[in-house]
This record gives C-alpha cells, sequence and structure tokens, in this order.
C-alpha cells in the first residue's frame, strides 16, 4: 500500500514538472514571438513598404547614418532571435531549470527591446529627412476619400451610405454614393472651411468661399447640413407683370460680398469694377430693353452688326423653340424676352462681381448657378436652344471648348439650334475658333464676322452664328 501511494506521488511529481516545463516553453514562445511582431512593427513604423518602392534618387533624401546604424540594429534582432530559436530545437536549455529559463529569457527580451529602442529614437529623424520629397506622400492607411480629410461633416458627406433595410432602391442601387472631383482634394484647405459649421445652425456667410471652390473645379458642391443665410428684411418680390423691367428691392439682397450695395449703383455702374463682362446689364431701360429686339452696335463701316434678333432667329424654325439654355453673363434680359415669345430659358451664371442669380430670381426667370467646369444638368437630346453671348471669348483653351460644345450638342435635341452671340477674339485665332465650331457639322443658318470696335485696338473680332444640329440616326 505504501508503495503505491509513493509511485502515485511519484507520477504526480513527474506530472507537475512535465507541466511546470511546458509552462515555460509556451511563455518562451510567446514572449519570443512577441518579440518579433514588435520589432517588426517598430521598423514598419520607421520603414514603410512604399520606400522600398522609390528610385534611388529618394535615398539621396534620408540621412545616411541613420539608415546605416538602423539596418545593424535590424540585423542583431534577427541574429538574436534566430540564435535563441536555435539552441530551444537543440535542446541546450533542457538541463536548466524553470528560473534560470526564465532569467535568461528575461535578459534576451531585454536585450531586444533595447535594440528597438535605440531603433525608434532613430525614426523621427529618417522621418522628417524624407517627409519634403515630391515623391512621397502622407501614408494613408485607407484609400476612403473620406479619410483623406479631418472635417467630421466632408468625412460624414462623402462617405458611402448603405441603404437602410440592405436591398436594392429603386435606382437599382444598394446605397447612395455622394462624391466629390479631384480638384476638391485639391483645395482641402478651402473644402474643410466650407464644410466647417454646426449642423442644423445657420451657415457662415462664405458664398464667396464657394465660388471660389466651383470655379477652380470643386464643381459641384458638396450638401450641406446648415441653414443658408437670408436677407434680414427680405420682402415680397414685385408682381411678374412688373419684376421682368424694373429693379428690384435692395433688401432682397445680401450686399456683403459686392462693391455695389444697391441695384442703384449697379445700373449706374458706379464702380466700373467688378463685373466688366456685363458692365451695362442692370441698367434695364437703356441698356437692356432694346437688345435682341433691336439693331445694336452697328459697324459704321460695313452697317453690319453681330446681334441677330429673336424674332429672326425663332423663324427658321417657327413653332418648335419652345425651351432653352442661356449661358451668358447677364441678369436675364435673353429668357425675359424670349418669354414674350413662349420661349422657357434657364440662365446659367455665376456671380462675377454682382448679385446676377439674385437679380434674374426676382425679375421672375429662372437662374442656373453653373460654372462651366461642370456638365450640364440636362438629359440627352432635350433643348431646343442653347445661346450664349459674350462668354465663351477667346481667353478659353481649345480643348475646352470642345468639351463645352460637345456637352452642349449632348444635350441639343436633333434639330435644335445653338446660337453663338458676340464670341470675340484675336483676328490670328479666328480660324482655329471656326474650327472648332465646324467639328460638329452643324448646319449653318447664319453665320458673320464683325470688328471688334469698342477699343482703339482693332485685333478683335467679332463672330455670331446660328447653327442647327443634324440628326444622327446611328
Amino acid at each position: 500500500m505504501i508503495l503505491l501511494v509513493l509511485d502515485n506521488m511519484a507520477k504526480v511529481n513527474s506530472l507537475v514538472k512535465m507541466g511546470t516545463w511546458k509552462s515555460v516553453n509556451r511563455t518562451i514562445f510567446i514572449l519570443g514571438i512577441c518579440a518579433l511582431l514588435v520589432s517588426v512593427a517598430t521598423l514598419s513604423g520607421s520603414y514603410s513598404f512604399r520606400s522600398l518602392l522609390v528610385t534611388n534618387s529618394f535615398c539621396d533624401y534620408v540621412n545616411p547614418l541613420n539608415e546605416g546604424e538602423a539596418r545593424m540594429n535590424f540585423e542583431v534582432v534577427i541574429r538574436k532571435i534566430r540564435q535563441e530559436m536555435d539552441e530551444l530545437k537543440n535542446g541546450t536549455l533542457k538541463e536548466s531549470s524553470s528560473s534560470e529559463i526564465l532569467l535568461r529569457h528575461s535578459a534576451f527580451l531585454a536585450d531586444i527591446l533595447g535594440l528597438i529602442e535605440s531603433m525608434q529614437a532613430l525614426g523621427p529623424d529618417v522621418e522628417n529627412s524624407t517627409v519634403d520629397h515630391p515623391l512621397v506622400k502622407l501614408n494613408h492607411q485607407s484609400d476612403e476619400p473620406a479619410d483623406y480629410f479631418l472635417v467630421e461633416e466632408i468625412r460624414k458627406y462623402v462617405r458611402v451610405k448603405p441603404n437602410r433595410l440592405g436591398k436594392q432602391n429603386f435606382m437599382g442601387a444598394n446605397g447612395t454614393f455622394t462624391s466629390i472631383g479631384h480638384a476638391c482634394f485639391a483645395m482641402k484647405e478651402e473644402l474643410e472651411e466650407y464644410m466647417d459649421y454646426d449642423v442644423g445652425e445657420i451657415c457662415n456667410d462664405d458664398w464667396k468661399l464657394a465660388q471660389k471652390l466651383m470655379v477652380h473645379g470643386c464643381d459641384p458642391l458638396p450638401r450641406r447640413r446648415c441653414l443658408a443665410r437670408a436677407p434680414r428684411l427680405y420682402t415680397q418680390p414685385f408682381p411678374i407683370n412688373e419684376s421682368i423691367w424694373k429693379l428690384p428691392d435692395d433688401r432682397n439682397v445680401r450686399w456683403s460680398g459686392y462693391r455695389c450695395k444697391n441695384f442703384t449703383c449697379l445700373a449706374n455702374n458706379g464702380t466700373r469694377k467688378g463685373f466688366f463682362k456685363c458692365a451695362d446689364c442692370f441698367n434695364l431701360t437703356h441698356h437692356e430693353m432694346p437688345r435682341w429686339i433691336q439693331p445694336t452696335d452697328l459697324d459704321p463701316e460695313t452697317n453690319i452688326t453681330a446681334d441677330f434678333l429673336i424674332p429672326e432667329v425663332l423663324k427658321i424654325k417657327p413653332g418648335e423653340v419652345r425651351i432653352g439654355l442661356d449661358f451668358s453673363v447677364g441678369t436675364g434680359t435673353f429668357a425675359a424676352r424670349m418669354r414674350e415669345f413662349n420661349v422657357t430659358i434657364v440662365s446659367a451664371t455665376i456671380n462675377l462681381g454682382a448679385p446676377f442669380n439674385e437679380m434674374i430670381a426676382l425679375r421672375g426667370l429662372v437662374p442656373l448657378y453653373l460654372s462651366i467646369n461642370q456638365r450640364l444638368p440636362f438629359f440627352d437630346n432635350t433643348l431646343d436652344l442653347i445661346h450664349t453671348t459674350r462668354f465663351l471669348d477667346g481667353w478659353i483653351d481649345f480643348v475646352l471648348l470642345d468639351f463645352v460644345l460637345f456637352d452642349w450638342d449632348r444635350v441639343l435635341r436633333p434639330g435644335g439650334l445653338l446660337w453663338i452671340d458676340s464670341f470675340f477674339c484675336l483676328k490670328e485665332d479666328l480660324e482655329d475658333y471656326m474650327e472648332a465650331f465646324k467639328v460638329l457639322r452643324y448646319r449653318k443658318h447664319k453665320w458673320v464676322v464683325v470688328p471688334k470696335r469698342d477699343k482703339d485696338d482693332d485685333r478683335e473680332v467679332f463672330f455670331s452664328a446660328v447653327l442647327e444640329k443634324p440628326p444622327r440616326p446611328f
């Protein structure tokens, strides 16, 4: 009986020793893995994978002393870890007690951590010496557009919004994809300022910032969840039978962003600055009322004008012109005149130094706040007429003009009219611009070139044309 008890005690002791040895081995293994992971993580913070892909010229921007020392420490860490693993495999530590093993590995890990800390001390120097290199950008861990911005509201806007029920919506998509253009990323600081507001509160008085973003290609702008500012003392607009040819009430416009502070100043052109493309278009009585109804700006030598009259153009397609777009800098007078001929015109413009959009709306017409950068928000083959005056001029790049004209062609229906009104450019550039219009192979109904005589310089000319989009059955 005593022998049986002693035998059982011996077995228990051996099991305890074996369990202790397994526990020590497990501890050693876990500590070794942790050391390896820590060293790799530290090195990855100092040396990103991207740095392996840049050209040799990049190396000139790295401190060679720090780089060599870090590489030496890295090699030492690897060698020590391999040496410790070899000793474990070969059974060198079998005869050692558990306490000796723990002391040995504590020293080993302390040695490894010391080397890692020395590499961490080198890390900031390496990082700072490479950040200014033109080929190296900040290392974003995600390709999501939202992660590029810091302001939470723009981050929320650009993230994909999945449908609540997890199914496709009536448009055939399983989420809503709100996006911004690449130019918005180039204007990160301005866009974040635009989207930095208190949700549900009054928006900042920042329409100039918004228009700056639009003009520089961040168009269309992201939606916002703040309340648009309005004039403090807004009054009811005039009745439609008065509003078209009467200056609006000054209280219906926020004037903080303009040189003139009322419509009378604009009509008198008191500043002579800020809206040079349309210096007299707020003068409804003398300047605007005769336009497209009476011949104006006749060339004294040829008795020819670049301005076509609305009745003449409408006779080209009797009864067929019903809806259209006016892409010009103006106060909506073209749309007002076309309304008298039962034609609905939407006026696209931006506020170039004056409240053009407010003026058009207060006249009882439809403004479309749109820059030349944006694709027209109309479906294909829908409009009867596109009119443009003194907007697409000799400043425009030929490639940009191509994109604009082809987009206009897209929204014009077959048989629709493109009315180019008083396009001006240098004489030497005229043929090049003519070729841009001829590429569309439209039928020519009207076509005239007249010297531009509002300056002493006779190098500029006016060009006007009425062109018809051909049917394309293919």
